[in-house]
């Protein structure tokens, strides 16, 4: 597929990945529309057809999401479920109904279950029930591969499903109160280091493992998905390295020059055990390969945090 010659709108597109996305869909010549919330409200029904009807759209990125780490999923787990829920089912049926030519839908390793056996393979997914803290988020967008595959199957409707592990990278989202792993850890080091912390919190016991995908990457395998696969099987999206929750923090402790003690806290949850996925169907099917390593990964969001955490960390 020629994105160049389509008409492509991304939701989400505002967000942390959809900025990264948006800007390889135009190194590409595409030029997509950015749905934005105060637009069109994609809980909303009507929203959802006046977004089609207006934009007549050939190709859907579906990226907008309710997302956040383990405090606020466990907070607002109805909100996690339907928000996301309803917004996937809505859009995806009005895409069906228009004659959207291809639909990708963007869904979590957070939908793998608890005890899924690492490297996670696609085949895993229906093994057993997902880890608790973020159970609604990852089921409701699982959902998306249940309704892709049946609009497959009943309406010859072409929509994938991939499924991204943990991202990171310039850009993220560093409001503790909503950020995940690696922005909550790069900002706490940093403030620690600055104001003379002695010590350094982290939630659970630090044995928990999980495996990154530098954003700039993941946006890159999206896009590779949307030219070049077309089939209902799920795809991961991964880089292949597997790290503790411990090894993590030292990493980011040493590059963000803290030199106190990490102190884990064994009474707040960890989250899924481990994390790390088999990536041999992204790099079979249409080519995709993680370049960026983890540290120079963290080196460049630790110099993107340090430029910007004026606005970064509201």
């Amino acid at each position: 597929m020629d994105l160049a010659k389509k008409r492509v709108v991304v939701t989400g597109g505002a967000g942390f990945l959809g900025r990264f996305l948006c800007r390889r869909l135009e190194e590409r010549g595409c030029r997509p529309f950015v749905v934005r919330s105060h637009q069109y409200d994609l809980r909303e029904q009507a929203d959802v057809r006046r977004l089609i009807r207006d934009q007549r759209p050939e190709v859907i990125f579906h990226l907008a999401a309710v997302v956040g780490g383990i405090g606020a999923n466990m907070k607002s787990p109805g909100r996690f479920f339907y928000d996301n829920a309803v917004m996937g089912i809505q859009l995806m049926e009005e895409a069906r109904r228009a004659g959207v030519e291809k639909f990708i839908a963007l869904a979590t390793i957070c939908a793998y279950p608890k005890f899924t056996p690492p490297p996670f393979r696609e085949e895993d997914l229906w093994n057993g029930y997902p880890e608790e803290t973020n159970a609604p988020y990852g089921l409701a967008k699982k959902m998306l591969l249940v309704q892709a595959q049946a609009y497959r199957q009943q309406y010859g409707f072409n929509a994938i499903t991939l499924f991204p592990v943990n991202l990171y990278g310039p850009e993220d989202n560093f409001d503790l109160q909503t950020s995940h792993v690696i922005p909550a850890l790069i900002r706490k080091a940093i403030e620690a280091r600055e104001t003379g912390r002695k010590e350094l919190e982290i939630w659970g016991d630090g044995e928990a493992t999980r495996e990154f995908l530098y954003v700039e990457d993941a946006a890159e395998g999206i896009v590779l998905a949307a030219e070049k696969y077309d089939e209902p099987e799920p795809v991961n999206l991964g880089s292949g390295q597997e790290i503790s929750i411990r090894q993590l923090a030292q990493v980011i402790a040493r590059l963000c020059r803290f030199e106190g003690k990490l102190v884990f806290d064994p009474s707040k949850p960890s989250g899924q055990p481990r994390r790390c996925v088999d990536t041999r169907r992204a790099r079979e099917k249409f080519g995709f390969l993680a370049k960026v390593p983890l540290v120079e990964g963290l080196r460049r969001t630790i110099t993107w945090y340090e430029k910007h955490r004026a606005g970064a960390a509201t």
